[in-house]
């Protein structure tokens, strides 16, 4: 099977969901297909995949919303990605990427499944002011979406957002997976992070890891945390990550009088040090509201560690009070309650951990063999013809632009022929030339010519004039 993956976002720019793609390219390769992978274009970018990588033109807006935006209509990119005739499209975001996306159905016939990975609602709202563009940002988004062969969500909560943006079709659930191994890191790996954060023995250590940006919640964890310390108890809480709040977070944690009992380690590409932060902790606390899936939730249970969550959000999911993870209300006094109960009996830690482990861990492996099977019904539906692409405008202008392309490319091709049928032409008169008496003679009246230019005293006296008058 032939596939692309499309997203905005693609390593050397980490995110979520760009390690959601790479995820899906690599076990994809691995299980036989052929994979190609569709972003915008990156300087930092160092393609030494086992599967090929096509960027199409951007600009750099990383400054204003973390990442390059494409330009979907790249005519080199689209004639690529037309001659891979692709089985299955899959989209991994709702904007530039399945634009791009609908082109290549018009041209190739092959069936979009897009998958809702973030409440992009709360994005849009973060980046537009105006409450009028905001509703026809996500008017357009749900249109967008809408075209779309099939949709998949995350998580039901996922889909649910999603509903609430004005699409009204339905969605198929399909979770993602963790890179982390069911495993436990090397006690020496532990015991290494003790040394270099300077961790006490015998106090509870709590973890956050991710986007350092207030929408995950982290100043209601910040406040819980005043609050287990005004009662008394010693504690280390340890962020992982970066982002764009990162110095207000610390700003704040010193207001709280905090400092020394929080830990910002930044970003952690490193998996296996990862891996040894999630089994020193003894409890992930992830009070966001704004993830729909929550990757690092189950990166956490792959190494037998409990997450603390809001209940309801859709990182919560799958989990059961004080069964396989701790449930709270969105408020600092919730959170630090089921904190202090918790630390009178430590070993609650450990049991939630496992369960977590057993019961929600879900490794890449089985996710996307799943889809694999998924995009397999998808492209039986397309070949009876029970994928129905909706007719409405915008269907109509990618429609138009997929005509416009083509004729170009029809063009450019004409255009090639006609280079390629001239240079033969003249390679031709050159070959015919080459034995021609004319030739013959023109070559003997300029060997002659010169020979005389030699011999002339005039011609050399010329010449050592000139040498004398450069060494001067």
């Amino acid at each position: 099977m032939k596939i692309l993956l499309l997203n905005d976002s693609f390593p050397p720019l980490i995110d979520g969901v760009a390690n959601v793609v790479l995820n899906y390219a690599s076990i994809l390769t691995g299980m036989g297909a052929e994979v190609m992978v569709v972003t915008p274009s990156n300087p930092d970018a160092v393609d030494d995949y086992p599967f090929e990588v096509v960027r199409y033109k951007s600009m750099d807006t990383t400054k204003l919303v973390g990442y390059r935006a494409g330009f979907p209509f790249d005519a080199n990119a689209l004639e690529r990605l037309e001659a891979f005739q692709p089985d299955i499209i899959h989209v991994h975001c709702p904007i530039i990427s399945l634009m791009l996306a609908r082109v290549l159905r018009q041209l190739t016939g092959a069936p979009i499944v897009f998958t809702y990975h973030t409440k992009f609602d709360i994005e849009v709202h973060k980046y537009i002011n105006s409450r009028f563009l905001q509703d026809g940002a996500i008017h357009l988004l749900a249109d967008n979406i809408s075209s779309c062969d099939e949709v998949w969500a995350v998580s039901r909560g996922a889909g649910e957002n999603l509903h609430s943006l004005g699409y009204n079709g339905p969605f198929y659930i399909m979770e993602n997976g963790v890179d982390l191994p069911k495993a436990r890191a090397k006690e020496d790996a532990v015991s290494e992070i003790n040394r270099t954060y300077e961790i006490p023995e015998g106090i509870p250590v709590f973890l956050f890891v991710g986007r350092m940006q207030w929408y995950k919640g982290n100043r209601i964890t910040l406040d819980a945390l005043r609050g287990v310390a005004d009662a008394g108890h010693d504690y280390r809480m340890i962020f992982v990550g970066d982002g764009a709040d990162l110095a207000e977070m610390k700003t704040y944690t010193d207001e709280l009088s905090l400092s020394d009992k929080v830990i910002f380690t930044g970003a952690i590409r490193d998996r296996e040090v990862l891996q040894a932060f999630y089994t020193r902790a003894d409890l992930f606390l992830f009070p966001s509201t704004f993830d729909t899936n929550g990757i690092v939730v189950r990166e956490a249970a792959a190494c037998g560690l409990g997450s603390l969550l809001v209940r309801g959000s859709c990182a919560a999911e799958g989990i059961t009070h004080l069964e396989n993870g701790v449930l709270v209300e969105e408020n600092p006094t919730s959170m630090r309650d089921a904190l202090l109960d918790l630390m009178k009996k430590p070993g609650e830690f450990c049991r939630i951990g496992e369960n977590a482990g057993n019961q929600i861990y879900i490794p890449w492996s089985k996710s996307v063999a799943l889809a694999y099977e998924r995009y397999w019904v998808i492209c039986q539906y397309a070949d009876r013809g029970e994928c129905q692409t909706p007719e409405n405008f915008s269907e109509n202008f990618f429609e138009m632009f997929a005509d416009f392309y083509t004729s170009m490319a029809k063009l450019r091709e004409l255009h090639r022929d006609i280079i390629t049928l001239r240079q033969e032409f003249r390679d031709r008169i050159e070959e015919h030339l080459e034995d021609h008496p004319l030739r013959r003679l023109k070559d003997d009246l300029q060997d002659r010519i010169d020979g005389h230019l030699e011999e002339n005293p005039l011609i050399q006296k010329i010449r050592d004039h000139i040498h004398k008058d450069r060494r001067e």
